[in-house]
């Protein structure tokens, strides 16, 4: 009965879809339609909480005459947020193909530019960089016709690992140390951290920083937001009951957004002071060159300075990757602190 209703309905309603899929090709796909509906819904949740306190505060636009530094500085963080949340989704995560393709078309071009020159380029101080001729000792690669992309991924990892090991069973390309497969985006992330829903994209390698700043600019105005609440509620309390009600409910959920919000932002300031990922942390018995580490060993962690360094003001590209250590830097890196490591800074540096 219903479906007889429904379909005549449905008939309609398709050639209005199909016109709107042919001018906005994303609504085509059901994936992007979520990823959309899931922005613009967080877009909307920002205007209702901003709007809400300046529709109901008259004693705030008052304020605004009289002090408008404190209301221009609080626009300027709302406008900063959104505009920082539009930033990270659009932002490339650094896929693997990517990386892959750049990897190709430099030695490409390095082999036209200079067909004399003999000296490889090899790993150093843990970056990437693209190897032209040669390998490490004691490579082997199956055959002349090994990609410099292959050379460069098996230089990272420790003489005689696999290459089959190492290809996505997904993608069928070589992943690097800390590169995985996201079943969402369907593509190898470098550095993978997670899947976010909300900005429709992986957090990983190229966009981490980004999304660190996205969530501090996004604790501190949902923590100015409920400060403004809670000023609202002393002043004008009992005034007008249903007004009341939507501020407080909008309140319990502001306190909600900013504890979680909070524990997030604590958290991913671990995982970059460290320089973790939320995968790699989780799943750090299942990941193969993590199984032997002791758990408070952090392997990729070149220090707390050096770590910020590298994630904030080092260009995102395929030259940043970081081969796996080795036995004797991961012992080192299990010796317990001493007073003159603390004074020479060797967690910092």
């Amino acid at each position: 009965m219903l479906s007889a209703v429904s379909r005549p309905i449905r008939d309609s309603c398709a050639p209005v879809l199909d016109r709107c899929f042919r001018l906005v090709p994303c609504l085509a796909d059901p994936a992007r339609r979520s990823s959309l509906g899931l922005k613009a819904a967080l877009v909307t949740l920002h205007l209702v909480f901003v709007g809400i306190i300046f529709l109901f505060d008259s004693e705030l636009i008052e304020k605004t005459k009289h002090e408008p530094w404190y209301i221009t500085f609080y626009l300027l963080l709302f406008v900063a947020t959104l505009v920082q949340y539009f930033i990270t989704s659009g932002s490339s995560p650094g896929y693997v193909l990517d990386a892959m393709r750049h990897a190709n078309e430099r030695n490409a071009l390095f082999q036209k530019i200079s067909t004399t020159s003999k000296q490889p380029a090899s790993s150093k101080n843990g970056n990437m960089v693209i190897t032209m001729e040669g390998s490490r000792p004691g490579r082997s690669f199956s055959g002349s016709n090994a990609t410099s992309w292959t050379k460069l991924v098996l230089d990272l990892y420790p003489p005689g690992t696999s290459i089959r090991s190492l290809t996505c069973s997904y993608c069928n390309v070589e992943q690097p140390p800390r590169a995985k497969h996201c079943h969402d985006c369907d593509r190898c992330v470098l550095q993978f951290d997670h899947h976010c829903v909300w900005l429709g994209t992986c957090v990983g390698l190229g966009n981490h920083c980004r999304f660190w700043w996205f969530i501090c600019e996004e604790t501190a105005l949902c923590l100015w937001t409920g400060v403004l609440y809670v000023a609202y509620l002393k002043a004008n309390i009992a005034l007008a009951w249903w007004k009341d009600v939507i501020m407080i409910m909008l309140l319990i959920i502001l306190a909600i957004s900013l504890i979680f919000l909070l524990l997030l932002l604590l958290f991913h300031s671990y995982l970059i002071l460290t320089n973790q990922t939320t995968y790699e942390l989780v799943r750090r018995r299942r990941i193969p060159y993590l199984r032997g580490i002791p758990e408070r060993v952090y392997p990729f962690s070149d220090g707390i300075c050096r770590n910020l360094y590298k994630l904030c003001c080092v260009k995102a590209s395929v030259y940043n990757l970081e081969r796996l250590p080795t036995a004797q830097e991961i012992e080192e890196k299990s010796r317990p602190y001493t007073c003159l490591d603390f004074l020479t800074c060797r967690c910092c540096c």
